[in-house]
């Protein structure tokens, strides 16, 4: 199946997921409501709950199997991009071609609907009747969504980030800030498309996280070149914006040219790691050599 068939079909699947969990705007506080919309349903790629999707597809599971998943590692992933974007982080006016939630809302406003986003995630996992697995393994997944959410994860990487404005990181420093703030969340969506199919297999989810891992990297990798040599029109946020922060990034590590091949290279140990599966792993696949080509 071409990928673009794939997303198109994932796609639809978590627009309509999202639509159904998100509060109504004429549910008070229906000011709150109309901002944690704003900010999640707006144009985006939804590469995480594609790749809950797409692991999830390579055991057969329904994707209303995988719904909450889906839904909860992208309600976490705009949480993160709202807060990310206020004055006192990184202090961005666009996001996804848009005014950021502060900007468009308020900055106290945007605060409360970044929190009211992240708890909705656990709750989605908790109530949706649809996730068929046992209370145990369900506590396995609130426990991967966590740790992909704090301080060993987003909330830690976003944490080295802003130390790390104006200094001169190791290539293994930048790594590890982008394996937290990026790549965490990334390998949950992996993660939990494989517990959500009732999966146990180490081999099988070893694989997948190395997978994941690479991809994550790879992700980020891709962002600091898009950074570089994308568009404001294009990118949906502003171009050089990490540049004019003076925040460490593979191009003013490597060099364009080593970054592009670190790109490549990731991609490439990325589907290596997935050679015990079958066809069916052929979106996860085709979903690496994506996110390094990608122009947004």
């Amino acid at each position: 199946m071409p990928l673009d068939t794939a997303l198109q079909r994932f796609q639809r699947q978590i627009e309509t997921a999202l639509e159904h969990w998100l509060p109504a705007t004429n549910v008070a506080p229906s000011s709150l409501h109309e901002a944690m919309r704003y900010a999640v349903l707006g144009p985006g790629k939804r590469i995480r709950p594609v790749l809950v999707y797409a692991t999830g597809e390579i055991f057969g599971t329904p994707l209303s199997q995988l719904d909450s998943s889906a839904v909860a590692v992208e309600l976490i992933h705009a949480y993160s991009l709202v807060h990310d974007d206020l004055p006192a982080m990184d202090d961005d006016d666009l996001r996804r071609g848009r005014p950021t939630c502060h900007r468009a809302f308020d900055e106290a406003t945007a605060i409360l609907a970044g929190d009211a986003l992240q708890a909705l995630a656990f709750e989605v996992l908790a109530r949706d009747e649809s996730l068929k697995v046992g209370a145990e393994c369900r506590l396995v997944m609130f426990r991967e969504l966590a740790e992909a959410s704090g301080s060993r994860g987003m909330a830690g990487g976003q944490a080295i980030d802003l130390a790390a404005v104006g200094q001169r990181l190791s290539l293994a420093a930048l790594e590890t800030m982008h394996l937290y703030k990026t790549g965490a969340l990334i390998r949950a969506s992996v993660r939990l498309g494989f517990l959500a199919s009732e999966q146990r297999d180490v081999e099988q989810a070893e694989r997948l996280d190395r997978y994941a891992r690479n991809i994550g990297l790879a992700f980020q990798v891709q962002d600091d070149i898009l950074d570089v040599e994308g568009t404001t029109e294009t990118i949906g946020k502003p171009q050089g914006s990490d540049q004019d922060r003076d925040k460490p990034t593979y191009p003013n590590i490597l060099g364009m040219a080593e970054a592009k091949a670190t790109a490549t290279r990731l991609c490439r140990e990325a589907i290596d790691a997935l050679d015990c599966f079958g066809p069916s792993a052929d979106p996860l696949r085709q979903l690496a050599e994506y996110i390094v080509k990608r122009d947004r």
